[in-house]
């Protein structure tokens, strides 16, 4: 099977309701009323289709009667993406689209055509699922129902931001929108990502629809990236496409105060982080010896309110809790704070090599918005022989980690998608132990290299940037990148290198922080021959220790000694993650800037 084509009849009748919709419950019982109407949804081979043939070589009229004008505004919006000829083929085919479109107009249409085409493949995967499928394949399957859910909250909520932005503001809300846009792409990769392992070809038959979903929503993400006033200085420039840049949403926003919290944090916030377990407001106390409320960490969080729009705090006592944690996205604003992270830890051993995806490896695994742990520790016991075995996995924006501990070997801290920060925090692991798209700061931790299987190399980071517009990456920021104390005695028997290119735009950036003598003089390591070794980021500014020299680096074009301040302070926590706007409701203590 290949592209989906999307009915353009059906997508012109339905367009009008597409900026009502603000609850996922809605889009999904709209497309299994599709299914129910329709009968079945058809996807054909290789290619995008719906193009008129004069489409592709500079439209004049179309059949909807259009001429010249509204086509040289389409073309014209279409020309600083990635897929231009879809651009001007799906946008000309939607009847939402009116014939004295400008470009917020068409922008909406760009998304709004992402939202059916997501419908579509919805249906397509719910067809799928049959008494004869393994453990391995119910499980990439259910995965894939998990993010195409998420792309639509996220295509939607890009929607109802975009209603509410004039053109003239939207360079002000460019990062929020490229952050959904963003987490959306990404999902349909985690998708795919399930079934590598997988046996028959349920691969092949959702490899193209979801790259024809990919490619339409990577041309919203271009439209808005176009929408500055500034000159293109794209964090990098291995990664520009273009000849503009964003403006950042924290210029708006003022620095952290003298204690070091972000402006935007509020005083009940900054005060849970702050305060001593026993004298704070706790909504839920979980023991495993039973004098809580709860015993398991998962009836806690069952049992939390949904859609609250208050921070709701959850106390985990001193013990060892067994067990697989899941904090929906119905469930926003909890927060964890244990007894300190040697004392309280949730464990478990999920794995590839048992039949998990990497995706639903994860121990503990957090979509719920504005989440924050303190104090506690994240394991995944399942060893170097397992292969991946993810002990914490975040797809939740606004998310921030103080003084947590996250142990295990491949795939330790899987940083899926959306705004993250992690603070004082220790992370240990083997290959490729923090990976994934978020945009995330990791800012004074420890990063630990364990003990890894015979043969292999310790891999920091592997960073799974898709797409040249989205504005993800891994920014390690005043981190000490050591070996853990049981591996000392061995590490010179192991290669131990700082990032590999999980992506083509692969983008990690290490900044003023401790390199220890394990690191390998090249300091990063191939993916698999040349490739992404021209488009990747990979950056490094004003670090030190013995592993810091840069004279025998890789000689790749896109490995970058940054040399000045203004491009360092790019990836810090106030530029990158917008930190300024939202830390401070945290109460996670940070800096704003470089150190």
């Amino acid at each position: 099977m290949g592209s989906v084509s999307v009915n353009h009849d059906e997508l012109n009748s339905r367009s009008e309701q597409l900026g009502k919709r603000t609850s996922s419950k809605r889009i999904l019982g709209t497309a299994l009323a599709s299914v129910l109407i329709v009968g079945a949804v058809i996807f054909l081979a290789v290619g995008v289709h719906g193009h008129d043939k004069e489409g592709d070589k500079g439209v004049r009229t179309n059949r909807l009667g259009w001429g010249n004008s509204t086509s040289n505004a389409v073309k014209e919006a279409c020309s600083s993406t990635l897929h231009p000829e879809l651009c001007v083929s799906s946008l000309l085919s939607f009847r939402g689209l009116s014939s004295q479109a400008g470009s917020m107009e068409i922008v909406n249409a760009a998304v709004s055509v992402g939202v059916l085409a997501v419908e579509k493949v919805i249906a397509h995967a719910r067809s799928l699922y049959s008494p004869d499928l393994d453990f391995r394949q119910r499980g990439a399957l259910q995965d894939c129902m998990e993010m195409f859910d998420d792309t639509l909250d996220q295509l939607n909520a890009t929607l109802s931001n975009l209603h509410n932005t004039s053109f003239w503001s939207m360079p002000k809300h460019a990062a929020e929108l490229q952050t959904l846009l963003s987490a959306a792409i990404t999902n349909q990769y985690t998708c795919l990502e399930g079934f590598q392992l997988c046996k028959g070809n349920l691969k092949h038959i959702l490899n193209g629809p979801l790259s024809y979903v990919s490619n339409l929503v990577s041309n919203s993400l271009a439209m808005v990236g176009h929408f500055s006033p500034q000159p293109n200085q794209t964090l990098g420039s291995a990664d520009s496409i273009s000849n503009r840049r964003r403006r950042l949403l924290s210029e708006d926003f003022i620095a952290s105060d003298e204690e070091g919290y972000p402006s935007w944090m509020s005083a009940e916030d900054r005060r849970l982080l702050r305060a001593p377990a026993h004298r704070m407001r706790i909504n839920a106390v979980v023991a495993a010896d039973g004098s809580g409320h709860h015993s398991s960490i998962q009836a806690a969080v069952d049992a939390a309110p949904e859609k609250s729009k208050r921070r709701y705090v959850i106390h985990i006592k001193a013990g060892m809790y067994q067990e697989n944690v899941d904090i929906p996205k119905k469930k926003p604003n909890l927060m964890f704070i244990g007894d300190g992270k040697h004392l309280t830890v949730v464990t478990s051993s999920r794995n590839v090599h048992d039949g998990y995806t990497t995706f639903r490896s994860a121990t503990v695994a957090v979509t719920g918005q504005k989440f924050i742990a303190r104090d506690i520790t994240f394991q995944n016991t399942a060893g170097p022989a397992k292969n991946q075995a993810v002990a914490l996995r975040v797809g939740s924006d606004f998310s921030a980690f103080y003084r947590c501990s996250i142990k295990g070997f491949q795939d330790t801290l899987y940083v899926h998608s959306l705004r993250q920060f992690y603070r004082d925090c220790d992370v240990h692991g083997t290959v490729d132990f923090i990976f994934g798209n978020a945009a995330v700061v990791l800012q004074n931790c420890n990063l630990m290299a364990r003990r890894p299987s015979p043969k292999q190399k310790i891999v920091y980071t592997a960073q799974g940037r898709e797409d040249p517009n989205q504005n993800t990456g891994i920014s390690i920021h005043n981190c000490r990148l050591l070996a853990d104390p049981e591996f000392l005695a061995v590490k010179r028997s192991f290669q131990a290198f700082l990032g590999r290119p999980w992506r083509k735009y692969s983008r990690t950036v290490i900044i003023q922080s401790y390199l220890g003598d394990l690191i390998q003089p090249a300091g990063w390591y191939e993916w698999a021959g040349n490739f992404a070794l021209d488009t990747l980021y990979y950056g490094e500014y004003k670090n030190y220790g013995p592993g810091a020299g840069t004279a025998n680096r890789v000689k790749w074009r896109g490995h970058h000694v940054i040399r000045t301040s203004g491009e360092a302070s790019r990836f810090t926590v106030g530029q990158f993650i917008q930190g300024n706007s939202w830390l401070p409701s945290t109460g996670v203590q940070y800096s704003s800037g470089l150190i």
